[in-house]
């Protein structure tokens, strides 16, 4: 068996790629660091069944610069890293391609830590740890990250209510849920809690009804989701579902989600803005999820108090983002959303901390 990285380290605007590939095991995995010369990048590990090789290493581009934007945001000493693997979570999954994964991370010498994202779970964090030291997310440390990041967007949803309604209460709100995942439901549960009222939208029938049962919340189909008459829409799954040609059909007035790069392309912004429709920038909204896994670096292991503590970061973020400029913290300049550009300045205005490196696993074992 011969395992190697074809095209290693291709670059471009700083995200280098690593192609790996094993036979034996069906693995295909790009694995994509943004700004590798700042540090360790730490980032999620997405399954999903892409269509082509040049669709996974486009989707790992994307999402490595939004995470290197979220941990900027919230103020991590790390640069944003994906893993894309291409294959079915529900039936292409083994031990030997975990075993195979967890060799690509040993090959890259600690400049990755990898963790849970769509597609995948602590069990198969457990899995990859057996052969690397690489790994967040377990079991044993942040375990599942769905319901932090959920209490994190649920954060930001308020701040953005706060902006463009000037209240941040819950009560009567309409929150159009776009997704019923691991992020989703726990978000969509938290917003009925609150007193929201919801309507909801998934492509797999079985998460539908478990929400329709649990929460009473009315079903949508996914193709009308954008057009429901709602203050927020909520998109939490795969990104790019609001591109040009969906902002004419938007039925809400925020849209706040989980989903990482919601906006199919940066002109989108513009044409929320000219709608009057807020966006909440989704690498600050939904930055919990790398804050949790991160956090099990922390002197002495994850200790999740110490994590909901950080929740202030999205606050903060969020509401400094219009301060000065605009009472909506989403819209778009030089094709730019004008909100997520000033995320990012008020992120740069920051004295960046020092690096670590992250600890290893023995040491992490100790307080984990």
């Amino acid at each position: 068996m011969r395992e190697e990285p074809r095209a290693r380290g291709t670059a471009r605007d700083e995200v280098t790629v690593d192609r790996v590939g094993n036979g034996e095991s069906g693995l295909r995995a790009v694995i994509a660091l943004d700004s590798p010369s700042l540090g360790p990048a730490v980032g999620g590990c997405r399954m999903q069944p892409y269509p082509h090789e040049a669709a996974a290493v486009e989707e790992g581009r994307a999402l490595a610069r939004a995470t290197s934007r979220e941990e900027l945001v919230a103020g991590l000493p790390f640069a944003g890293g994906k893993a894309v693997i291409r294959g079915d979570p529900r039936k292409d999954e083994s031990p030997a391609l975990w075993a195979a994964f967890a060799r690509a991370l040993e090959r890259l010498g600690g400049r990755y830590w990898t963790g849970e994202d769509i597609g995948t779970t602590p069990a198969d964090m457990d899995a990859i740890v057996r052969g690397t030291r690489y790994v967040l997310g377990r079991s044993a440390g942040a375990g599942d990250l769905g319901p932090m990041t959920a209490l994190g967007v649920l954060r930001g949803l308020r701040v953005a209510l706060r902006h463009r309604f000037g209240t941040d209460r819950l009560e009567g709100v309409r929150v159009a849920v776009q997704g019923l995942g691991a992020v989703d439901m726990p978000l969509a549960t938290l917003v009925a809690e609150a007193g929201a009222r919801l309507v909801v939208s998934d492509p797999d029938p079985a998460k539908v009804a478990n929400a329709v049962d649990r929460l009473g919340a009315p079903p949508v189909p996914p193709e009308a989701i954008l057009e429901v008459e709602a203050e927020v829409l909520a998109p939490s799954a795969l990104g790019g579902v609001v591109g040009p040609a969906e902002v004419g059909r938007l039925g809400c007035a925020v849209v706040a989600g989980a989903a990482d790069n919601p906006l199919a392309t940066p002109d989108t912004a513009a044409l929320l803005h000219r709608r009057a429709i807020l966006y909440a920038p989704d690498y600050v909204i939904n930055a919990m999820g790398v804050i949790a896994a991160a956090a099990e670096l922390d002197p002495g292991g994850y200790d999740p108090d110490r994590v909901r503590a950080r929740l202030s970061v999205i606050d903060r973020r969020l509401g400094a983002i219009p301060r000065g400029r605009t009472a909506r913290p989403a819209t778009a300049r030089r094709g730019r959303g004008r909100g997520g550009a000033a995320a990012e300045r008020a992120a740069r205005r920051r004295d960046r901390p020092p690096r670590r490196r992250p600890r290893p696993l023995a040491a992490c074992r100790r307080g984990c």
